[in-house]
């Protein structure tokens, strides 16, 4: 589960997304989200409230299937920490090691609490961007964020239901995200393997290296801010970094 145990997962889940309803509180919800094209805010505190119950149904139920989607309205920002403490309260309900139904196969509940997590903490960002405002993370969170996106992007089925990550295959091409906080160091050396995605946490030589802040380094992960808009130093195959980007976006 990642470097975060349960007990923090969960408090990150609430905290994140006190922090989302926070930001969207005063905002006009029908103000469009320049990183999510399509979407109000509006759209995206419905998605996140939802995915949230989605969520807590699921662990409930102790689902072996994926339960219909949620499909409430939004009813105000307080509505958006609700649905956090349902999932909350459903995981300790039922255990976080009971194994559920999830898109990588079989997982304990706590599988949910911290993909829950994460998806709340980047759409923060795209909040804090809809009504102008910078967004920071607690180094920790921020870093686990990147490493959880990691094990998605390199888990064996996830190329069969995203065709564009096959492309990321290469012969042994690496890429290294270098923080600049000592408390979450070291990095993330990813290579890229003719079998798919390889990563682990470390440090060293690269074909190409982003150095920044954890926040600003999962900013430009998750594509939520162009390389060259954000606080990084990027050293080596600038070429290798946009092919990487291009090919993970979703």
């Amino acid at each position: 589960m990642g470097s975060l145990d349960v007990e923090q997962l969960m408090a990150g889940l609430l905290e994140e997304t006190g922090a989302l309803a926070e930001t969207v509180r005063d905002a006009d919800p029908d103000l469009p989200v320049p990183t999510c094209p399509g979407w109000s805010l509006r759209d995206l505190v419905e998605h996140v409230g939802n995915a949230h119950r989605w969520g807590a149904t699921l662990v409930e139920r102790r689902s072996a299937e994926p339960p219909p989607p949620e499909t409430q309205r939004p009813q105000g920002p307080d509505w958006l920490r609700e649905g956090a403490g349902l999932l909350v309260d459903a995981v300790r309900r039922t255990g976080a090691g009971t194994v559920v139904w999830t898109f990588l196969g079989p997982r304990p509940a706590a599988f949910w609490v911290r993909r829950m997590l994460h998806d709340t903490l980047v759409h923060r960002a795209d909040a804090t961007a809809a009504v102008g405002r910078k967004v920071g993370y607690r180094p920790e969170l921020a870093a686990d964020t990147i490493s959880e996106g990691l094990e998605l992007l390199s888990a064996p089925t996830s190329a069969q239901a995203r065709p564009t990550l096959a492309e990321l295959r290469g012969r042994g091409e690496r890429l290294l995200l270098r923080p600049a906080e000592p408390a979450v160091r070291p990095g993330w050396m990813i290579t890229r393997a003719p079998e798919g995605v390889r990563w682990e946490r470390g440090d060293g030589p690269a074909d190409v290296t982003l150095g920044g802040t954890v926040t600003e380094l999962l900013l430009v992960f998750s594509r939520r801010l162009p390389p060259e808009k954000a606080d990084v130093e990027i050293t080596g195959d600038t070429a290798l970094l946009d092919h990487w980007l291009a090919r993970t976006a979703f």
